[in-house]
């Protein structure tokens, strides 16, 4: 397919100085949804993560353990979405959170850099999905969009998408601290949909800018004009940098204010943290605790 065509039938992105201004104006109403409902429901939708070069079979074992304890320690209080790991933890995981509803969740593709083989790409995610993820977050082609080679970038992921079953959810980075400008970010966002992705997600969290409200707005407004098109809602995902609950209640209020309250539903809504979840937790019961 020739993706590039595709952006042709959507408007340009707002300016830098268009996509502040909105900013501004969401910052202003977000102290509607600093509340314990709206940091209950931040919770639910977090995909918990260790993306460390320390994790190993017992650390995230143990991990996962806390992870589906939670409902036992403090009930009435949404347990996370998913567990994030690395492909070669799945398994680990699985073992772990076994007979539960919990959710894995795997990145893939070359995490994070993306900077290898297309085949090592595919066989990663195939392994990962064969292993028990339920979900997998993957990295566009950021050297081939920074470069203009739109069509390979999409087409990386068209080909990564046919190696999982169509209930496996395919969550595309597209880096936007690298794309760096409201264009970029539009074009990567709506080439990640076309080529099949079902949210699209900020950042790794890996490089020095990572999820930003600027980013979060241009994403939004890509999946409103998606959605119109198309008719296919697709998620949207804030990762690295959001430790707060007011972060959280800040990337919601984006998604409520662009998107509608249709959009804020964890199929549809995500958060990638590790630091946040015990920081959510510690503002909806009232005092500092560390469960995750």
């Amino acid at each position: 397919m020739e993706y590039s065509n595709i952006l042709k039938e959507y408007a340009p992105a707002m300016t830098e100085e268009q996509v502040a201004a909105k900013v501004a104006e969401i910052r202003e109403v977000t102290h509607r949804n600093e509340n314990s409902d709206v940091y209950k429901f931040c919770l639910s939708a977090v995909d918990l993560t260790t993306l460390t070069c320390n994790d190993s079979v017992e650390s995230v074992t143990d991990f996962a353990k806390r992870t589906v304890t939670f409902e036992q320690a403090y009930p009435g209080v949404p347990n996370v979405a998913s567990i994030c790991v690395y492909p070669a933890f799945v398994e680990t995981v699985g073992l772990a959170v076994d007979g539960t509803p919990m959710r894995i969740t795997s990145v893939g593709g070359g995490f994070p850099a993306s900077q290898t083989f297309l085949e090592v790409k595919m066989l990663e995610v195939a392994m990962a999905v064969e292993n028990g993820a339920d979900e997998v977050d993957i990295v566009l082609n950021v050297g081939k969009m920074l470069t203009g080679a739109y069509d390979e970038a999409a087409a990386e992921v068209e080909m990564i998408r046919s190696e999982m079953d169509s209930d496996v959810v395919l969550k595309v980075i597209i880096e936007s601290g690298a794309l760096k400008t409201p264009e970029l970010i539009r074009k990567a966002s709506l080439l990640s949909m076309a080529a099949g992705a079902d949210f699209v997600k900020t950042s790794t969290g890996k490089i020095d800018v990572a999820a930003t409200p600027e980013a979060a707005l241009v994403m939004c407004q890509a999946i409103k004009d998606y959605y119109e098109k198309t008719g296919r809602k697709v998620g949207f995902k804030a990762a690295g940098g959001v430790r707060t609950p007011q972060d959280a209640a800040l990337y919601y209020t984006i998604v409520e204010e662009v998107l509608g309250s249709e959009w804020l539903t964890t199929d549809l809504f995500r958060i990638g943290a590790s630091s946040a979840a015990n920081n959510l937790l510690s503002a909806i019961v009232g005092r500092t605790v560390s469960h995750f």
